[in-house]
């Protein structure tokens, strides 16, 4: 909670309390008495009989007739009570304690005290009020000074909550790194042998990889401070604002030496110079320019390393990656099996799980997860277990998180009818058989016909292992596979539908990357066509620069189109050839809606062993 803030509401809080008290003092004081007598009117009364009590406070008198009834009146400060009725013709006799009891009270010493509050309260008020508003004018002005400084949020390291062993999947990065560690730890070991440690280290690759995670687990495991900034708070509105933060944070950093400044997202800021509309005079160049000034700065004794993250590491300046600055660059790419199962056990420590919980099942369906997916598939499976009353976390919740991180969670709410269901049922049914009965296709894990996410059913297929290479026979089964589902619909209903929409974008892409990208056309030999700007790590494509003729264009495009249509022609004689499978598969799914691997294969049973997808040898 913000303490500035506090102070602000006390202060309002206490500038509304005194505004009421002096409301209430004033109406009070300002108030007309009712039912006041004078002191001749009491003199006679006491004449009379009629007063049996008077109470005297401070020149204020209550007095109490023998009916009970009460009412006020006043005498003067020049003389007593007693004497002002006795000159107003009352008798001792007739002030005899067993006629008239007089109570005479001691003034109050809060009157005095609160008539002198009433002089002064306002006053005060008014004081307050006018602190209070320098006050905060003064704020704004060293708000106004401090604008060129850095925002950067330290941390210490006497205390790391992220070291390595929190860090998996990353082995090799991880070893790159530890360098850093023994150099923030022993630094007097390198610069004795003339060694210099790198002043910046780049942490490069696809979002979700832990890229931040693993800068912060070189602050932990080296116990120093740990400078975190991102790079877009270094851009601002105005001219010169964010070289002063960068020449703020560098200060910084060098007070605290030996020390991290880890800047994320640098691809904010280290953008190639020259490509925005500003020329030489844009803001971010400038910051640029002042970072490339800073780093470039340091002496070799200086203990303070540069860490930052991107995932565009092609469009930063070259200035900024050459030796001197960052210097080192460590990829962090997509981890493998083993991997996974490795970030599988860290995030799963300290969790409940049941006794047949299998991680490496679980890495092995998971192929393409990066540590982040990793980290919401088991907080997804946490999620349901809670949700359906479990004190553990078993199986079936994982391999179903799975499902929800891929797909999205099931709609079981939605209304289809009995015609489309059965369209969904045949062309999953489709997609399964055909992906069966080729070899080198992945095997089926799974087929529903429950929605998901935007998918009205789906066929999971996993690969029984990681894959770096693509073999042309894998691409050609992928193409196949996703045309069963078209080719089911075809040969089964007389008409088609648009469910196979994403299924033909896929086909096309892949058909189009094979001819074009990946050289895998007999016709058009092993050729690049078309210069791509893409986005690496995001694996975007921003544009394309066509360097081939029209009649290389046409030729594509027959190229792609033959390759699309070999695939459905197979696709299409597979279902002819298994259509009872294909009738028994959909009738199962109708029924059940959701089949496992081992339901499905004991309907259809593989009729060809899986093949490992990487070519081999020929034969001599």
């Amino acid at each position: 909670m913000n303490p500035t803030r506090n102070r602000s509401t006390i202060i309002y809080l206490l500038l509304f309390i005194a505004i009421i008290a002096l409301v209430v003092i004033n109406y009070q004081q300002g108030s007309p008495a009712k039912e006041i007598l004078t002191i001749n009117q009491v003199a006679s009364d006491i004449q009379t009989g009629k007063v049996e009590k008077i109470q005297e406070s401070d020149n204020d008198l209550i007095v109490t007739y023998a009916d009970g009834s009460q009412r006020k009146s006043h005498k003067e400060d020049t003389s007593t009570l007693v004497q002002q009725l006795k000159e107003l013709g009352v008798t001792t006799q007739m002030l005899q304690s067993d006629k008239v009891k007089i109570d005479i009270q001691a003034p109050s010493p809060w009157l005095s005290v609160m008539t002198i509050l009433g002089y002064i309260l306002p006053f005060v008020v008014l004081g307050a009020v006018f602190w209070f508003v320098f006050r905060q004018a003064q704020g704004s002005n060293n708000a106004a000074l401090s604008f060129g400084k850095s925002r950067a949020r330290m941390f210490t390291g006497d205390q790391p909550s992220v070291t390595f062993q929190d860090v998996a999947g990353v082995e090799e990065a991880k070893e790159e790194l530890k360098e850093v560690v023994e150099f923030l730890r022993e630094p007097e070991k390198f610069i004795s042998l003339g060694a210099r440690i790198p002043k910046g280290v780049l942490l490069v690759g696809p979002p979700g990889t832990g890229k931040t995670l693993l800068a912060k687990a070189v602050s932990g495991e080296a116990g120093v401070p740990f400078f975190s900034i991102s790079g877009s708070e270094f851009v601002e509105m105005f001219v010169g604002v964010g070289a002063s933060r960068v020449r703020d944070l560098f200060d910084q950093a060098k007070r605290h030496s030996p020390c991290i400044v880890f800047v994320d997202e640098i691809d904010a800021v280290g953008r190639q110079r020259g490509a925005g509309l500003g020329g030489s005079h844009d803001e971010r160049e400038q910051t640029l320019n002042q970072m490339l000034v800073e780093m470039d700065g340091f002496d070799t004794d200086t203990n303070v390393i540069i860490m930052a993250a991107t995932n565009r590491p092609d469009i930063l300046d070259p200035a900024l990656l050459r030796p001197g600055r960052f210097d080192r660059r460590v990829v962090l790419d997509r981890p493998d099996m083993r991997g996974r199962e490795a970030i599988l056990k860290v995030h799963t420590k300290g969790k409940p799980l049941a006794p047949d919980v299998d991680l490496n099942v679980l890495a092995r369906s998971t192929p393409g997860f990066v540590g982040a997916d990793l980290e919401n598939l088991v907080n997804e499976a946490a999620i349901l277990a809670a949700r359906r009353n479990q004190k553990l976390i078993a199986q079936p919740e994982l391999e179903e998180a799975i499902e929800r991180v891929i797909a999205g969670p099931e709609r079981k709410s939605r209304l289809i009818s009995e015609d489309e269901k059965r369209i969904v049922a045949y062309h999953e049914a489709g997609h399964a058989v055909v992906m069966n009965a080729l070899p080198q296709a992945d095997p089926v894990h799974k087929v529903s016909i429950i929605a998901r996410g935007m998918a009205g059913g789906y066929t999971l297929s996993l690969p029984e292992e990681d894959r770096t290479l693509m073999a042309r026979k894998k691409l050609m089964a992928d193409i196949i596979g996703l045309l069963g589902g078209r080719a089911a619909e075809e040969l089964v209903f007389d008409d088609i539908t648009s469910g196979a929409a994403n299924d033909l974008e896929r086909v096309t892409r892949m058909a189009r990357a094979m001819v074009t990208r990946l050289g895998m056309s007999d016709r058009l030999g092993p050729l690049v066509y078309g210069q791509k700007e893409e986005l690496i790590f995001l694996g975007r494509e921003i544009s394309e620069q066509r360097d081939y003729s029209d009649s290389v264009a046409e030729e594509i495009d027959s190229e792609v189109r033959r390759i699309v249509n070999e695939a459905h022609d197979t696709a299409k004689n597979i279902l002819t050839e298994y259509r009872d499978k294909l009738d028994a598969v959909a009738k199962r799914l109708l029924e059940l809606e959701t089949i496992t691997r081992d339901e499905f294969e004991s309907l259809f049973p593989p009729p060809y062993p899986k093949k490992n997808s990487t070519p081999i040898p020929l034969a001599i």
